[in-house]
């Protein structure tokens, strides 16, 4: 079975180590939503495996069906069918999404079609299309057309970083029935890194983890959530003498 498994992985930012020895294992198919306090090292987590620079892997590996991806370049992971939903999306001038889809190397039949269906899937208006990459576009509306993105992409394994930052009630249940169907569709994995628990409500995880200080100190299921909920993230905190 497709895996994407992160082993032992440490990450320095400048001179400062901020994961320190993060293991977690998400099979193909299912939704993991890793969670916890401002500066727990969630979003360097998802630069750290989308290969962003200034990230320096110091330890561990990074296995997508066994290749190790720790060397690989930005572009080389995404081939490999790992693909980044942005917390802050950013503007492309000049460039359509049509364009880039097209350019990606990806095999999309009947490309202007299906990108037609994804985008009224997710709510995001036909004419935007027409636009460059996220130039005019509304922080919501930059959310979905990433989800359009992931959806004629196909990726094995998508990491979102907040990907429910800045959406509203509908746009997220529109954005998390689309993440779902993907693990059923072409067994997408999801690794969904959030602040919120509202994420939970919409996208049904098929586990829960909690991060502190770099590292992964508990994981669950709905149980998880729920002792979240009551008693916020002070119980999971790693102390340190």
């Amino acid at each position: 079975m497709s895996e994407l498994v992160i082993d032992n992985l440490s990450v320095t930012v400048g001179d400062k180590q901020i994961l320190n020895g993060f293991t977690l294992t998400v099979p193909a198919g299912e939704v993991h939503e890793v969670m916890g306090p401002n500066g727990s090292g969630k979003s360097t987590l998802a630069h750290a495996l989308s290969a962003r620079p200034g990230y320096r892997i110091t330890g561990g590996s990074i296995l997508l069906d066994g290749f190790e991806l720790v060397n690989e370049t930005a572009s080389q992971r995404a081939r490999r069918g790992l693909f980044l939903a942005l917390q802050q999306p950013i503007e492309v001038p000049g460039v359509r999404l049509r364009d880039m889809l097209g350019a990606s190397g990806a095999e999309i039949v009947d490309l202007d079609l299906r990108l037609e269906n994804e985008a009224a899937r997710v709510g995001l208006r036909h004419d935007l299309l027409e636009r460059f990459i996220n130039v005019d576009l509304s922080g919501g509306e930059r959310k979905r057309a990433e989800i359009v993105q992931l959806a004629l992409l196909r990726p094995k394994f998508a990491v979102l970083d907040e990907i429910d930052s800045g959406l509203d009630v509908d746009a997220l249940r529109e954005v998390s029935r689309r993440l779902q169907s993907a693990t059923t569709e072409w067994d997408c994995g999801v690794l969904a890194i959030t602040h919120f628990q509202r994420l939970l409500n919409e996208l049904t995880p098929t586990a829960i983890h909690v991060m502190d200080q770099g590292r992964l100190v508990a994981s669950g299921g709905p149980e998880l959530a729920r002792e979240l909920e009551k008693s916020g993230y002070e119980p999971f905190r790693v102390t340190t003498k």
